[in-house]
């Protein structure tokens, strides 16, 4: 196991929050629950009045809380969409350069380098939780969305061992598991299992509706479910999906190929050929998958960026430090 790091007052620091929608807002949640010290901004103001009225410290105006976040050395958490982010990081980088900064944009390498272009690359570890519904905004946020969710972790090549720390640990304190990731894979693996999947939803949900109300009337569970993601709002889907066009547009190709290669075969012998065979096995391989957890890696020693860069790829989850 990772070697056992006591609570100390720089791990349980102030967190904030910057953009509280569904992820951002849950996350504030979680982190109150779970006894941090947080704090957020959020740029609408009628979001900003929603958290305020559940009781959450949460304001529009960004500079200062910047500020308060540079006199606390608070974890940021940049949770906006990919759009917004390089304001945000330009704001960071005048007012609060040194603190510690994760974020929870859907995507790693685009994020990577923009917090590079802003020179504040020093403290950055890239964070993604796997976790979500359809809806957004303030309303939609749950304390318990991370509840045995995977987050991805960054260990690129560069990352220090100190605000890896506590993002790990915020991470855990939410109830995640963490999966420790470099950037280039992270988009490459997103691309395939959650941003492939909201595209083929969305064409999924377009065909079942012109079929008109028959099409519709009849649906039950599989269009229901393989629709489920359609419901999330079109200019979300696009600021979680368009960033990461070139992995997304490699396998659009395979997925494309695969099934104008079912339409021919049905077309040629009314057989659907092997496009069944092989999602049967890749649902199997997903049933089946089992997550071990990372031991006997140390943070800060050794080449132990390196070595849980490969745990990751074989696996291998953090459920403790």
């Amino acid at each position: 196991m990772c070697q056992s790091v006591p609570m100390t007052l720089v791990q349980r620091a102030p967190v904030c929050v910057l953009g509280t929608g569904l992820i951002g807002g849950s996350l504030l949640r979680a982190a109150v629950a779970a006894g941090y010290e947080a704090f957020g901004y959020n740029r609408s103001d009628s979001g900003a009045e929603a958290a305020r009225r559940d009781g959450f410290d949460v304001s529009g105006e960004l500079p200062a809380v910047l500020r308060r976040a540079a006199d606390t050395d608070a974890l940021l958490v940049l949770a906006v969409p990919m759009p917004a982010v390089e304001h945000i990081l330009a704001e960071i980088a005048a007012v609060a350069p040194r603190c510690p900064l994760t974020d929870v944009v859907s995507i790693k390498g685009p994020v990577a380098d923009a917090v590079r272009k802003h020179s504040i690359e020093a403290n950055y570890v890239g964070g993604h939780p796997m976790a979500g519904t359809a809806e957004s905004g303030w309303a939609a946020t749950d304390p318990e969305l991370f509840r045995g969710a995977v987050w991805a972790v960054g260990v690129d090549e560069g990352t220090r061992v100190e605000p890896w720390t506590r993002v790990v640990r915020l991470a855990l304190d939410c109830g995640s598991v963490v999966v420790p990731v470099v950037a280039d894979e992270h988009d490459q693996a997103v691309a395939r299992i959650s941003h492939l999947p909201h595209v083929l939803a969305e064409a999924l949900a377009a065909a079942g509706a012109a079929g008109g109300a028959l099409s519709l009337g009849l649906a039950a569970g599989s269009f229901r479910d393989g629709t489920r993601v359609a419901g999330t709002a079109p200019d979300l889907v696009r600021a979680i999906c368009e960033p990461n066009a070139a992995a997304l547009g490699q396998v659009l190709d395979e997925t494309i190929a695969a099934l104008v290669t079912a339409r021919d075969t049905l077309r040629a012998d009314g057989s659907l050929g092997d496009v069944v065979e092989a999602g049967y096995r890749g649902r199997t391989a997903y049933n089946e998958h089992t997550r071990w957890e990372i031991t006997g890696i140390v943070p800060g020693v050794g080449d132990w960026l390196g070595e849980l860069h490969r745990a990751g790829r074989r696996g291998g989850v953090l459920r403790a430090l």
